[in-house]
């Protein structure tokens, strides 16, 4: 594909309805383009003439014109007129007439039908006024989420390139002229074909790597080379890029795991942009990216609780543009984890190094990334083996006390059931904690029980990870193999039931304080959260997240067709009823609780509340046949 048809598809794909397009199509779309320039004042569209063309606009404005004249409308780059036409008369019903110098695309009618035939989004778009318009811009911030949107909507100028003969001297020079941060360096065709590309003289090249601002500092001036060096001698081994179809959230991760800066950015095999973590954090600026990366600059408890107020900032602006409940629990959840990090980073540089190796370790909604705005502080430390209490405890008291008042202090209160790492119990070498967990699954009692579900939902969030990682194989490979524990687990599940009465009705709390209301968590996403817990350890799975326990479990074949996905879409809503309650809580500046009146929301949605608390009856109903106690003789 040549320069100016990348152009092209780059610029379509960054403005709906093309955005959401693959990459296949958008090559198609781009290929049919016909480019025109219209003067400020003439016309583009008049009434009645025939239209075969869907207008898009690539630069410059237009003005839009009903039948009598009047104004209709004034539209921008990156907008569209025509389509109306196109999918009635082929009959101009608005005159356009460009009200700036104008650039416009002209796409095909073929093209346009070929669009509207293979992807559903765009065909919405078009085809609905006003009704849909406004679902389209609801759509649209659901779409700006970064798990969904695709890098190249990140892009705004293509890659500096450079052969890799070029000097250091001259390859700067070329950074500073175009105001880049990098450049790719080029060479003969090599044994990477996958980086491999025609360009518009039809040569061939193959992108060897890039060399940035850093790397200028690092191995250029630091190591004292000549400026005469070729660019080549100078880049790394190993060239990392992304596919302008991914998402921006695996850009990021991308960069996360290579610890690096700046990542290429191609379409197939051609080199389209390079984008900055800067651009990312600047895309996702007030949300939880940005928020972590403030958490990790704080250099204080004090300057870590000034960012509380953010947490729910960005909270709230996650559930409006459109975030489901596993993007706002495992947002919400890597948060809470980045405040406890850097607790303990600071509990560290005040108390001196551990004396001995340890792994901090998250429980309950934390380690299932289901944490939402109301929650407390659940977890333990996990210590290693040659601990030795009179030496060492001291300082892990400390550095427990630190992080558990410092959570407090961030928004995330003591446990009241002291599940906390501040107690000598949960603050254990891995030995103990192994020998915690068998006594749990082969011996259980009701106090067991509470442990497994609390202590089952576990996770490592800073310190020697394999210390929680073989607590977890431990109990996915023993728990399978005990049919008295996972009865006990079973029955257990069934102490809170969803509301429902007689004729489906809800049954109210009837608490004084939260009189004629139902309390989403106790009687809905907890209970559904056990069940599914007793599921997952049934079939060994090795996963927290209640979403992904739900994959595990469909994959055994444990539960009948398709009550799996029930489950699933139960637990979405009801989750996702509870979040809009908190939001709407915050928003309104009451403490977020998790009581919801029926009589506050509308039809549909007490109608979806009560299918979804039957889904979770019917499960649970269904526990009791599927681990049932096994008889003392089958026990021993």
């Amino acid at each position: 594909m040549d320069v100016e048809l990348l152009e092209i598809r780059q610029h379509l794909g960054r403005h709906p309805p093309f955005e959401g397009l693959s990459d296949e199509l958008l090559d198609e779309v781009a290929g049919s383009v016909e480019v025109a320039y219209f003067k400020a004042g003439s016309d583009i569209l008049v009434l009645d003439q025939e239209v075969h063309e869907l207008c898009y606009i690539r630069s410059g404005a237009v003005e839009v014109y009903r039948r009598g004249g009047e104004l209709y409308n004034r539209l921008g780059e990156g907008d569209i007129f025509g389509h109306f036409s196109l999918l009635r008369n082929h009959r101009a019903r608005f005159p356009a007439r460009a009200m700036e110098d104008s650039l416009i695309y002209f796409i095909p009618e073929p093209a346009f039908q070929r669009l509207c035939e293979a992807d559903d989004n765009f065909a919405d778009f078009v085809e609905l006024e006003r009704p849909r318009l406004e679902s389209t811009v609801k759509d649209h911030k659901k779409n700006n989420d970064m798990m969904i949107t695709r890098v190249r909507k990140l892009l705004t100028r293509y890659p500096v390139m450079v052969e890799a003969s070029t000097t250091v001297q001259e390859a700067a020079r070329q950074i500073t002229e175009f105001g880049a941060s990098a450049v790719l360096v080029l060479d003969a065709p090599g044994d990477t074909p996958r980086y491999t590309f025609r360009d518009s003289q039809d040569r061939h090249w193959q992108v060897q790597g890039i060399l940035t601002d850093s790397d200028f500092r690092k191995h250029v001036v630091a190591e004292g080379r000549s400026p005469e060096t070729p660019v080549g001698e100078v880049i790394g081994p190993r060239l990392i890029a992304i596919q302008s179809d991914e998402s921006v959230h695996e850009a990021m991760l991308c960069m996360l795991r290579n610890n690096i800066h700046h990542l290429p950015v191609m379409h197939r095999r051609h080199p389209v942009g390079i984008v900055h973590l800067s651009d990312i954090i600047r895309y996702e600026t007030g949300s939880s990216l940005y928020l972590v990366s403030n958490i990790f600059h704080q250099s204080s408890v004090e300057g870590l609780a000034r960012l509380a107020p953010d947490v729910r900032d960005a909270f709230v602006r996650m559930v409006e543009e459109g975030a489901d409940s596993r993007m706002v629990g495992s947002a919400l959840s890597t948060i809470g984890r980045s405040f406890t990090r850097r607790l303990l980073e600071l509990a560290e540089e005040a108390l001196g190094p551990p004396p001995v190796a340890y792994c901090f370790m998250a429980l309950g909604s934390m380690a299932r990334n289901e944490q939402s705005i109301v929650t407390d502080q659940d977890n333990a430390l996990v210590l290693a083996d040659d601990f030795d209490p009179e030496r060492h405890d001291a300082y892990f008291l400390a550095l427990a006390q630190r992080v558990s008042d410092g959570l407090d202090a961030c928004g995330y209160p003591y446990c009241k059931g002291d599940i906390m790492a501040t107690n000598a119990r949960w603050r254990q070498p891995l030995s103990v904690w192994k020998q915690y967990f068998r006594e749990w699954i082969d011996q259980p009692s009701p106090e067991r029980l509470l442990h497994s579900s609390i202590f089952f939902d576990l996770d490592a969030v800073y310190g020697e990870n394999p210390f929680v990682e073989q607590l977890q194989d431990l109990v996915a490979s023993r728990a399978p193999k005990s049919p008295l524990f996972l009865a006990a687990m079973g029955r257990n599940a069934l102490n809170r039931t969803p509301p429902l009465g007689f004729f489906r009705t809800f049954v109210m709390e009837k608490d004084g304080k939260h009189n004629n209301s139902i309390n989403l968590k106790r009687r809905g996403t907890a209970p559904m959260t056990d069940l599914i817990r007793v599921h997952a350890l049934a079939c060994g799975s090795r996963a927290q997240n209640s979403f992904a326990r739900l994959d595990d479990i469909d994959r055994t074949q444990l539960l009948a067709p398709g009550v799996g996905q029930k489950l699933r879409y139960a637990l979405e809503f009801l989750s996702m009823s509870r979040i809009r309650h908190h939001v709407i809580d915050v928003e309104q500046e009451r403490a977020p609780d998790n009581n919801l009146e029926p009589e506050s929301v509308s039809d549909t949605e007490r109608h979806n509340l009560k299918d979804a608390f039957q889904v979770l009856s019917n499960a649970q109903k269904f526990l009791k046949f599927r681990y049932p106690m096994p008889s003392p003789s089958r026990s021993r």
